[in-house]
């Protein structure tokens, strides 16, 4: 197998998936340094720094780094390859020796930077997959795509609610529900509350220091609620990596501001800066009314739980959330969980389309196409 100094893998990568994978390690087992050009037009939406993290996180060893490039694509037009290449020379502006590809014009990019082609798989007979597939059907093309965009795409419904309101049993019956459906369904990923944990880890250590100590012997700080709001924003993170495409969480670190101010009777600017950090699709909000209250011994708020119910309205409310009370028996609470979800996941991911390609013979918008990076942004393995 020929050994190539300075390789090349350029493409959209909206999103990233095993095609495009396979080309760059096909790329850097064939040379001595590859760069890998992430190209987005800016009417994509997915931004540029995501995608380029993402194709770090997968490829350590390759040099990757971003362009912006909003020329539209018409591969038969001399001017605009040029104005694209001149793009691609500014970003990548050390010789390359090899351009790999997996597109028919490879043999034209390959030529105007002056390199010789390597065509892999182009009949993707190894991973039938392409970024306009993933694009129209995440959850029909999920086993092509990596833990990074799995995490970007995951639907995340949180349930959360006011203490012995059956957010567990309902985040738990959730899940359960849909690993039921089978398929990709079958992963999917249940979160704790890393409260609960850390409330049991508190109690704990009070009664190693006096074995008669209970629930009401232990005192929150402030301090702690960032703590517990980075591991659970931490263990979603991790859920969200490995799991089908929808999540069920049994609060979040949003909830966890609720939590601070129960405890401590303020608002914490840090737990609401970290909850903001990551984006979640849809609360459930699990009414105090028709669920007795029943003290594990973890739990002291019975009277409260009204009060707790409407800050958590409030705030929902505030922060612009999507959301839905639900009330009833655990049947009723369930199927109106499930429905919403189901409506949530029915309206799909909403990706920009593309730059659109004029190909010759075509009338100027009507095709079917792909942005620049594009022209040469499809060289990334199916990124179309």
């Amino acid at each position: 197998m020929k050994r190539h100094g300075h390789g090349l893998v350029l493409g959209k990568f909206y999103p990233p998936h095993a095609g495009h994978h396979h080309l760059v390690r096909t790329a850097q087992d064939q040379c001595e340094r590859l760069t890998v050009l992430v190209c987005a037009s800016s009417v994509e939406s997915v931004p540029l720094a995501d995608r380029v993290a993402w194709m770090r996180e997968a490829h350590p060893g390759a040099e990757v780094v971003g362009a912006v490039d909003d020329i539209p694509v018409d591969l038969h037009d001399p001017a605009v390859w040029e104005a694209h290449m001149a793009i691609f020379r500014a970003a990548v502006p050390r010789p390359v020796d090899a351009v790999f590809t997996s597109e028919a014009y490879g043999s034209e990019l390959a030529r105007r930077f002056g390199a010789e082609e390597v065509c892999v798989d182009r009949d993707r007979t190894l991973f039938p997959v392409s970024g306009t597939a993933v694009r129209a059907d995440p959850v029909g093309n999920w086993e092509f795509l990596g833990p990074a965009v799995r995490a970007a795409l995951t639907r995340r419904i949180v349930v959360l609610g006011a203490e012995s309101t059956g957010t567990t049993t309902l985040s738990r019956a959730l899940a359960e529900h849909w690993r039921g459906r089978g398929g990709v369904w079958a992963k999917t990923g249940w979160v704790a509350e890393h409260g609960r944990k850390y409330s049991e880890e508190r109690l704990a250590a009070a009664r190693a220091a006096d074995p008669a100590a209970t629930w009401a012997d232990v005192s929150f700080t402030s301090a702690e609620f960032p703590v517990i709001a980075r591991r659970q924003d931490a263990d979603e993170e991790r859920a969200a990596r490995l799991g089908s495409p929808v999540l069920f969480c049994d609060t979040d670190s949003f909830a966890t501001g609720i939590w601070h101010e129960r405890y401590t009777g303020a608002r914490s600017a840090e737990v609401e800066r970290i909850a903001a950090g990551t984006r979640r699709d849809l609360y459930l909000l699990t009414d105090h009314v028709d669920v007795p209250f029943e003290d594990d011994g973890l739990r002291d708020g019975e009277e409260i739980r009204p009060w707790m119910t409407g800050r958590f309205l409030e705030e929902l409310e505030r922060t612009g959330k999507r959301f839905l009370v639900v009330r009833g028996d655990r049947r009723a609470r369930l199927a109106a969980a499930v429905a919403a979800v189901d409506g949530l996941l029915a309206e799909g991911w909403p990706f920009a389309d593309p730059l659109p390609e004029r190909v010759a013979g075509e009338v100027p918008g009507q095709s079917a196409g792909q942005s620049a990076g594009q022209a040469a942004g499809r060289t990334g393995a199916r990124s179309r």
